[in-house]
């Protein structure tokens, strides 16, 4: 055995929002559960999370989980899993109380309960006695102030104090070990501190470890969003589903890509081009500055492509608030207007903030159901069980979101999905008398990865590498797409992948050593961005965010499937959407307007 061993009931790989809901219902079932995560637990992503959290409360104007399904649903631009959606949207009252009774502190309506906003792409039937009357945007997103996530990751790092959850903070999972039967038995990770490599033995592994923005150059995503859980997966022979859909926040600071959330929008705010034009009533003339984040996107992006962004280059947006009054920016946004004054020098009190779109979520990820389980092809099984491995957040694909996500759709799917996964879990090993035994060849694959770093001469630079990566994606699968761009773009990638098989670290030493983990991180970012870029190149359509200039319409007849990318062949495979909800009717494909 190539490093020392650890023993666990369950291993989870990320402190964030997923990962430590998952690993309160592991505790409090008693199991010995650690939590792996690169930072402190309450410094992971989800505290960057700013509108709200998403359930059909009710608690402004009527509300109902059938109208966030539908929404979801239409949302998704019809990629999205009903059965998965029924699910996550029918528990959202639950999951948002549920965190409420643990302490979250929610704003408040006058009456004593939860605030909420509205927020895009969330809508309701203006009739509430007719479905089919004309929607009009509902108060959903359950907020706390704009720091929605900084409250609810709190709430759950106390809990699991509380619940004695133990966490090994600052390591890095490097590899995923699956024994000969697939089934996977724990993970390779390294102590960052001191850079000693430790095999974490467990009946069953959650990956938890966020999104994967920092293949792009202009990202709302913190640094260590390097796709980790999606890397190792690939690794391991798991595909990865629906890589091509890309989120683009419409409302990132221009220059900087920090993210002005959207429910500055949600609470008034209103998009102007340079001619002093609320344009988006003419891209969305229902909902206006409300709609789906893909559908705004593209709106502010043909703006500013015609020539009417705003600035001395004409390369961004803006976005008014003054108007709203001083006293509701210093309540409800005041993270909001102190992001505004350092990032973009610009009091929002007084004068409108500079944005442009920027990337900031991965629909795909790990393939699950709505147990959490990962599911993979396996003969004429497209959907097989990998035996003790789960996923839940950003990293995974329940496909709730499935082409486009709404927002407040990912604290939701954090808590929802983080919970399944921990009782699938606990369901799993209570079955699993004793640890599988770990393969023969345990820890090789990452000792041939470490003794390359440490042999490497005459090798790439990792940043500069990493740099050109960046710039790539974002020039080859950005808001926009051709057949032409992403063609070149599937060349490039490859190129830069034989790149990162030769890179080197000048700087060998053990405790602390960032270059060696940065080196580590490239493995996996060029995992996700083969993926992203092969499996847009496919897709001869536009759906959510994946927006073709050849191909401007939807195609369900050909194009309503799951992408399946296969690491080890660079080949995609295919799998049908899951058209039938767990209770409710079908919800028929429609052209998506707002």
């Amino acid at each position: 055995m190539s490093f020392p061993v650890r023993h666990f009931d369950a291993v989870i790989v990320g402190g964030g929002g997923a990962g430590l809901r998952a690993a309160l219902q592991l505790s409090k079932a008693g199991l010995k559960t650690v939590v792996l995560s690169k930072v402190f637990p309450t410094r992971s992503h989800t505290v960057a999370a700013q509108g709200g959290v998403s359930a059909s409360l009710g608690n402004v104007n009527p509300d109902h989980w059938t109208y966030h399904m539908y929404d979801t649903v239409k949302g998704s631009d019809w990629l999205g899993d009903q059965d998965s959606i029924e699910f996550m949207t029918r528990r959202a009252p639950e999951a948002v109380i549920e965190l409420e009774h643990m302490g979250m502190p929610f704003d408040r309506v006058e009456s004593g309960m939860i605030y909420q906003r509205p927020f895009g792409g969330h809508t309701r039937p203006e009739d509430p006695e007719d479905s089919h009357s004309k929607r009009i945007p509902v108060e959903r997103a359950c907020a706390a102030a704009d720091r929605t996530g900084h409250a609810m990751l709190h709430t759950l790092y106390q809990q699991n104090v509380r619940a004695n959850t133990q966490f090994f903070v600052e390591w890095s999972a490097l590899d995923l070990i699956r024994d000969e039967d697939g089934a996977v038995v724990g993970v390779v990770a390294m102590e960052m501190e001191t850079g000693e490599v430790y095999i974490l033995h467990a009946k069953a592994v959650l990956f938890a470890t966020g999104g994967a923005g920092r293949i792009y150059a202009s990202s709302t995503n913190a640094y260590m969003n390097t796709g980790d859980g999606l890397g190792m997966a690939a690794r391991a022979g798991i595909p990865l589903e629906d890589m091509e859909f890309w989120q683009f926040h419409p409302t990132g600071v221009a220059g900087a890509g920090v993210l002005i959330t959207e429910g500055v929008r949600g609470e008034g705010g209103i998009l102007l081009n340079s001619e002093g034009e609320a344009f988006m009533a003419r891209y969305a003339p229902t909902v206006k500055d409300l709609a789906s984040r893909d559908v705004v996107s593209r709106a502010m992006a043909i703006e500013i492509h015609e020539g009417r962004g705003c600035g001395p280059n004409k390369d961004h947006i803006l976005l008014k608030i003054d108007h709203i009054g001083a006293d509701k920016i210093i309540n409800k946004l005041p993270g909001i207007r102190e992001i505004s004054i350092n990032f973009a020098g610009v009091d929002p009190i007084k004068d409108p903030i500079p944005v442009v779109p920027t990337n900031h979520y991965m629909m795909g990820g790990i393939p699950t159901n709505y147990l959490g389980e990962v599911i993979v092809p396996k003969g004429d099984n497209l959907e097989t069980v990998v035996p003790g491995f789960y996923a839940a957040g950003e990293c995974a694909c329940a496909s709730v979101h499935g082409a486009n996500r709404l927002g407040t759709n990912s604290l939701l799917d954090l808590v929802v999905f983080g919970k399944s996964a921990g009782d699938s879990m606990i369901e799993y090993i209570k079955s699993q008398k004793e640890l599988r035994p770990l393969p023969k060849n345990a820890g090789a694959a990452t000792k041939a990865r470490l003794d390359r770093l440490e042999n490497q001469t005459g090798g790439e630079n990792v940043d500069e590498v990493r740099r050109d990566l960046q710039r790539t994606i974002q020039a080859h699968a950005g808001v926009f797409r051709t057949d032409a761009i992403l063609k070149e773009g599937v060349a490039k990638v490859f190129e830069i992948a034989e790149r990162v098989k030769r890179t080197e670290i000048k700087d060998k030493s053990r405790v602390w050593n960032t270059a060696r983990l940065e080196a580590l991180e490239l493995d996996n970012l060029i995992e996700v961005a083969k993926a992203t870029i092969v499996s847009a190149e496919a897709r001869k359509e536009s759906r959510g965010a994946h927006a073709s200039d050849d191909h401007p319409e939807r195609d369900d007849v050909n194009w309503m499937k799951h992408t399946l990318y296969h690491a080890d062949t660079n080949t995609l495979s295919y799998k049908p959407v899951h058209t039938k909800p767990l209770t409710v009717e079908y919800i028929q494909p429609a052209k998506r307007v707002y």
